[in-house]
């Protein structure tokens, strides 16, 4: 079933406070997707991505991820064209992966580079402080003491406001918490990958915003004869929001953020935030798993 339509259907996904203090409407929306392909480069119609966030917004998103590292820098680049001076909209960013060409990441953690990312990322923004700074991995070759002291650096300054992690076990964020207060853990999980329940659990148990990337797979979930499928022809839903409602309800924490280049698709995960599951449904979706 679904609650009524409205305007702004991202408002009716509830609400968060990121760190007690930064309060976002739970359902976002992530910009990786707005790069050219293998998230380098470019978009091919880079009005249509400014479109799509200004979109976004005018359906009730305040808080959207990026990354430097998405590009790296245009997604960036395209959020402060689109929403500069940011009203009421959270940006939240990432730094500690660096590009060698189309879909190739490599984790840096060096402190000096930490620093420098964080600084350009201000600029690119067009910001005095970034409200959620993100490590965006673990660089195995630094301590993890250095690449979070380099983040504590950076909010004693005033650079960074809150602080969070991506792609990281229990006893990673427990030994970040020794350092810094983590307020968002940003980690794979969908209705159909669960490998961070754990994850999940702990940042629920400890008010840590839970911002699950894939949400939808990148539109896997939402393909036709998908695992999907079947639950949500008989729904009246798309995949897609099924998948999306799931996880809404899953955790309070949690804060799904998927990502689109298409207006049409924008409007179709947003309108998630209004699928209320019956339990039967939501029971079927767990299963899924």
């Amino acid at each position: 079933m679904t609650s009524a339509s409205t305007d702004r259907p991202a408002a009716s996904s509830g609400t968060f406070s990121i760190g007690g203090d930064l309060t976002v409407h739970r359902l976002g929306y992530g910009a990786m997707q707005l790069t050219g392909r293998g998230v380098w480069g470019d978009p091919p119609d880079p009005e249509g991505a400014v479109a799509v966030l200004r979109r976004a917004v005018e359906l009730g998103v305040d808080f959207i991820d990026t990354a430097d590292a998405y590009g790296p820098a245009v997604s960036e680049e395209l959020i402060r064209t689109a929403l500069y001076p940011y009203d009421e909209v959270t940006i939240a960013t990432k730094g500690g992966n660096t590009r060698t060409g189309p879909g190739q990441w490599v984790a840096v953690g060096l402190p000096e580079y930490l620093i420098q990312a964080a600084h350009l990322s201000l600029r690119r923004l067009g910001v005095d402080t970034i409200e959620l700074y993100q490590l965006h991995r673990i660089d195995p070759r630094v301590p993890l003491a250095d690449q979070v002291g380099a983040l504590k650096d950076l909010q004693t300054a005033g650079a960074i406001r809150h602080i969070g992690l991506s792609e990281v076990s229990v006893a990673e964020i427990k030994a970040a918490r020794e350092i810094v207060e983590v307020v968002s853990v940003q980690n794979l999980y969908n209705v159909t990958d669960r490998q961070s329940e754990a994850v999940l659990e702990y940042c629920t148990a400890n008010e840590i915003a839970f911002i699950p990337w894939f949400p939808i797979a990148t539109g896997k979930l939402a393909q036709p004869g998908g695992r999907l499928a079947a639950l949500a022809a008989g729904s009246g839903h798309t995949a897609a929001q099924l998948a999306l409602a799931w996880l809404l309800r899953r955790s309070p924490a949690v804060l799904p953020i998927p990502g689109t280049s298409s207006l049409a698709h924008l409007q179709e995960n947003l309108a998630a935030a209004e699928v209320v599951l019956t339990d039967a449904e939501y029971d079927a979706l767990t299963a899924l798993a």
